[in-house]
């Protein structure tokens, strides 16, 4: 492999089409596009290829164009900036008949024909080879008929479409730039379908004509495409176009290392924006999903990305998509966040409705959740709301649910875990200064006075003020509850002991 990047010009392009909800590995494909266009100081180009009118879904293509948003990632000419190469929307370029003038240029220099075949007669024609055991496909039965044939039977109403006329000897070779060259047998093609009889036509001609048209220079996308290469390169050369530089990335597998899917869990794009991962987490994520810089650094900035991009780095090996190490790097990201930008992200998901309990007035007192964020920082994976309001909603609460069984540690029981919280309640209530350090130097000793191990009396406490076995670190938790909530609470779960007989 060598890196292209002495061809002149780059202009690369993301072409999704608006068949559903955008796909992280889509979205992968857009981003190497993207920094490598950044990189060579090329363009990016994105156009929207709806010619699959059946499979089309509302609402899709706004929802491509805000997963590239969202991941900052930005385009030079396409839906709502135009450019040289305007529309951008290939229905847009249908109307203007580009793609049906590309046909008929096809047929006009002997590389493609009309067909008249109905429905009926290729589902014969597959019946046949099936119970022949032949491989199905086209015939070529139209491939050689005259134009006064062909007008006859559209008199009659036959509608026709357009097919690609495949070489009947020969081998089509091409270079892959992760791969080599790669040779097919053209023979193992059948002529097919490039302008359907509605007009619209298939992927494979809309995309040539769009890619040749725009002056694309390198076509970055799935490795599921190598399959089709060969139909493209034959119509490049039907043209007598020069075709561009073909990169077939690598496919992304699941943990299990099958192709990803939804059974993996969450695929689209914007599924892991709402579920809390951050922009900057996921570009660097995705980038390294096939590529490498070369060294062990894996958490980058997007300008570090776009610096160190080269092809040279393309790996073609399948790449796992790793949900445990992008939540290891969304917690990564978040710990680089400072105090303030975190608590902005934690201010709107615990004011929500599902947020933290109605019980709890909004608006939030913005300094106090600013205070709290260092006790949560470290735990913190993604923002996830339910998450995030689990953990912080003790500290807003008047009154928490104690399970008073909870309360009791091992080797103590109710009467001794009620005497030993009110010796705390005590402490608390007279503790100088009221901080976090010294409230552990202070509650240390108490533990030798009453003859508890520290993790007994530190848990009957953590119990106490936050009704969870699991919260921030015991004193820090204290402080920001405040004093005298604190020795409430204490105090309350003394009580309910106290009044139980349950035992531990």
């Amino acid at each position: 492999m060598t890196d292209t990047l002495n061809l002149g010009p780059v202009r690369v392009r993301y072409a999704p089409s608006p068949t559903g909800d955008p796909h992280v590995g889509n979205l992968r494909t857009a981003l190497l596009n993207w920094v490598f266009a950044r990189h060579a100081g090329g363009q990016f180009i994105v156009r929207i290829e709806d010619t699959d009118r059946e499979r089309m879904v509302d609402g899709a293509e706004e929802r491509i164009l805000e997963a590239l948003d969202w991941l900052g990632l930005d385009w030079d000419e396409g839906p709502g900036k135009g450019g040289p190469f305007a529309p951008y929307v290939q229905s847009e370029r249908k109307a203007l008949d580009k793609y049906g003038d590309a046909a008929r240029q096809l047929i006009a220099n002997g590389h493609a024909y009309e067909c008249t075949c109905t429905p009926e007669r290729l589902e014969q024609l597959r019946q046949r080879q099936r119970a022949e055991k032949k491989p199905t496909g086209y015939d070529g039965y139209c491939r050689n008929k005259s134009a006064d044939e062909l007008a006859g039977e559209k008199a009659q109403g036959l509608a026709s479409v357009v097919r690609f006329k495949v070489p009947l000897e020969g081998e089509v070779v091409f270079n892959d730039f992760l791969r080599g060259p790669l040779t097919f047998d053209p023979s193992l093609l059948q002529d097919f379908v490039i302008l359907k009889s509605d007009g619209y036509p298939t992927y494979h001609l809309a995309h040539i004509v769009d890619d040749h048209e725009m002056q694309i220079t390198h076509v970055l996308r799935s490795e599921e495409w190598i399959s089709s290469t060969p139909r493209h390169v034959m119509m490049y050369e039907g043209f007598g176009w020069e075709p561009p530089e073909f990169v077939h990335l690598s496919i992304l597998l699941g943990p299990d290392r099958s192709k990803l899917s939804k059974r993996h869990g969450d695929t689209a794009l914007l599924e892991f924006r709402d579920k809390g991962f951050l922009p900057g987490t996921m570009f660097n994520f995705l980038s390294l999903l096939g590529w490498s810089a070369g060294d062990d650094e894996e958490v980058m900035t997007r300008e570090q990305v776009i610096e160190k991009f080269s092809l040279d780095g393309l790996n073609a090996a399948p790449s796992i998509f790793d949900i445990t190490k992008l939540e290891w790097m969304n917690g990564v990201y978040l710990r680089q966040l400072g105090v303030d930008a975190l608590a902005e992200l934690l201010l709107p998901e615990l004011e929500a409705d599902d947020g933290l309990p109605a019980s709890i007035s909004r608006p939030l007192d913005k300094v106090f959740v600013t205070e709290l964020v260092p006790l949560i920082h470290e735990r913190l994976k993604v923002i996830d709301r339910t998450e995030v309001s689990e953990m912080l909603s003790y500290f807003f609460e008047d009154e928490i649910e104690l399970d008073p069984a909870e309360v009791v540690q091992k080797g103590m029981d109710e009467a001794t875990t009620a005497s030993a919280l009110e010796s705390a309640a005590v402490r608390l209530e007279s503790a100088e200064p009221f901080e976090a350090e010294s409230l552990e130097q202070q509650f240390r000793a108490l533990c030798e006075e009453l003859e508890l191990k520290p993790r007994q009396l530190f848990g009957a406490l953590r119990v106490s003020l936050t009704a969870r076995r699991v919260a921030p670190p015991l004193f820090d938790t204290m402080v920001a509850i405040g004093r005298d909530r604190s020795v409430d609470r204490v105090r309350r779960a003394a009580g309910l002991l106290s009044g139980t007989g349950a035992r531990a």
